[in-house]
């Protein structure tokens, strides 16, 4: 069983946000919400709220659901519009100041996404192993340059 919600437009840059849900990603429940409640963050608070409705979500989707048993699956937090003001500057200038606003989204489930887990999403299993930095692959430059080596030595 899996409940999600949203919210949008949160006034807050989503780098200031997402240092926040990294601290809840994976966590149960009640233990998100005693990170949230004890975090000195601006935005923690509306994390906290958003948590509550995907919790109601999650009960009023699946009856038999057991709050006790859910896991904040997955959390992410995109960039939203940004608001563009005007801060007066000294010689007529004029700075630009970025009101940075972001959504978010919490999924609650019963099981644990594994993907998630600050991995850009893609999951690990059929990636290639790495090549050892000794090993490199022949090029024309390096057979050339190998070449007239072995002719000057042997001059």
């Amino acid at each position: 069983m899996e409940a999600k919600a949203t919210l949008k437009y949160l006034k807050a840059s989503a780098q200031k946000v997402r240092l926040i849900a990294d601290q809840v990603r994976g966590r149960r429940v009640e233990e998100a919400y005693q990170i949230l409640r004890f975090t000195k963050k601006m935005a923690a608070k509306d994390l906290e709220k958003l948590l509550r409705s995907a919790v109601a979500n999650a009960e009023s989707s699946d009856s038999t659901a057991n709050v006790d048993d859910l896991v904040v699956s997955r959390i992410y937090v995109n960039e939203g519009p940004t608001e563009k003001r005007i801060q007066p500057a000294s010689m007529g200038r004029a700075f630009r100041i970025l009101k940075r606003q972001s959504h978010v989204t919490i999924h609650v489930s019963d099981e644990v996404d594994p993907v998630n887990k600050r991995s850009g999403g893609k999951a690990r299993s059929g990636a290639k192993a790495p090549a050892k930095a000794g090993a490199k692959a022949p090029t024309k430059a390096r057979a050339t340059a190998a070449k007239k080596t072995s002719t000057r030595a042997e001059k």
